[in-house]
């Protein structure tokens, strides 16, 4: 799987997302081959293919009452995941009446959605959206000639799941007893770590050598892939993904002498920014939706919904609420304004900035600008 032979800090891992469509790969290669697979090159939502191993292979059953049971051992790599080494199983049984169908189900350790505000049907498992698209696309990649016949129901279930959730902010955020199958790339970077701090700080060094005069800073791969369809024709040098590392980030640009930051997020980190954070990594500091309710209360949201604000667990609630109220664009550039002042007051006359606000699809919702040397006002 990953390489061991990188140095310490530096190794990248795998998500319980990757991991889980790749144990359901090997249970459905195992219903159409008649035998479970070792090993099976699992597709990643990222489109690469990578080897996994996979354990505890069971094929049980005759004709439309087979099954196939396996697991994959989560290798977070240099991560310091609580999901590491966890046993992320999938079960997969036909469905006879239901040809063509892949139903996908949440088991043991997986955890139940109890809350609005993170983009999943309340009363269903923690199952993202991408994760929820690689594990079917792998299984329809697979297991076509099944398909052609019968339906495909697909268990998820982690053993260790719901000790594993006691370290996560889960049940806060309405996620009950287990973990969250999450993950936009299948891969597991060591955010949380000194080396990729350090790898942030040296992008931002290699940015300031382009000549462009510009850091793009975002906070993962899909802010990257926004703002390089918002920004092109700059070097690529010039994106850097800062992950949680905002402070490391901004104090290399001023050391470098960048002339202007672009900060490409979505509506949770910003929130953090915007409140004061400087390191957004979800243990070290939590959305304030006394914020977001106040932010909301500036745009005309009724004192209600401002209320329901105040009081929920994410920013992603407090985006749904304004869009049903037709205020989508609003708010985000409130929030955007919000970043704008919150960085102008820490890096005064550093830096022109501008943020801007993408949404869960990576679709433009607003955006905000101070310009050089941030000592005029935002617009």
């Amino acid at each position: 799987m990953m390489d061991k032979a990188k140095p310490k800090g530096t190794r990248t891992g795998f998500t319980t997302g990757a991991c889980s469509a790749a144990a359901a790969r090997a249970c459905v290669l195992g219903l159409v081959e008649g035998l479970m697979p070792e090993a099976v090159q699992s597709l990643l939502p990222n489109g690469q293919r990578v080897r996994f191993e996979v354990q505890g292979g069971q094929l049980e059953g005759q004709g439309m009452a087979r099954w196939a049971r396996a697991y994959v051992v989560k290798d977070a790599g240099d991560d310091p995941d609580c999901t590491d080494k966890a046993h992320l199983t999938a079960e997969v049984r036909l469905l006879p009446q239901e040809p063509g169908v892949v139903r996908l189900l949440g088991g043991h350790g997986v955890g139940l959605v109890t809350m609005p505000g993170l983009g999943l049907e309340v009363g269903g498992p923690a199952i993202n959206p991408v994760p929820r698209r690689n594990i079917e696309d792998n299984v329809r990649e697979v297991g076509d000639s099944l398909l052609s016949e019968v339906g495909l129901e697909v268990c998820i279930s982690v053993p260790q799941g719901l000790e594993m959730a006691k370290k996560t902010l889960n049940a806060r955020l309405g996620i009950l007893g287990g973990i969250s199958i999450l993950g936009t790339t299948g891969i597991v970077k060591p955010y949380s770590t000194a080396a990729f701090r350090a790898s942030v700080v040296q992008g931002v060094e290699v940015a300031a050598t382009t000549g462009a005069g510009v850091v793009v800073l975002t906070t993962g791969g899909r802010t990257e892939k926004f703002v390089m369809q918002e920004l092109p024709g700059l070097p690529e040098a010039c994106y850097v993904q800062m992950g949680d590392f905002l402070r490391y980030a901004l104090d290399t640009a001023v050391s470098s002498g960048i002339a202007q930051v672009v900060i490409g997020g979505m509506v949770g980190k910003l929130t953090k920014i915007a409140q004061g954070e400087t390191i957004t990594h979800a243990n070290r500091a939590e959305v304030d939706t006394g914020y977001l309710a106040d932010l909301c209360a500036g745009i005309g949201v009724p004192p209600e919904v401002c209320e329901d604000i105040r009081n929920a667990e994410t920013a992603r609630y407090a985006s749904e609420r304004v869009e049903a109220l037709g205020l989508v664009e609003a708010f985000h550039t409130a929030l955007a304004q919000g970043v704008v002042r919150t960085l102008k007051g820490r890096y005064p006359h550093q830096f022109a900035l501008r943020v801007l606000v993408c949404d869960f699809d990576g679709r433009k919702l607003a955006q905000a600008q101070c310009d050089s040397p941030l000592n005029q006002d935002q617009t």
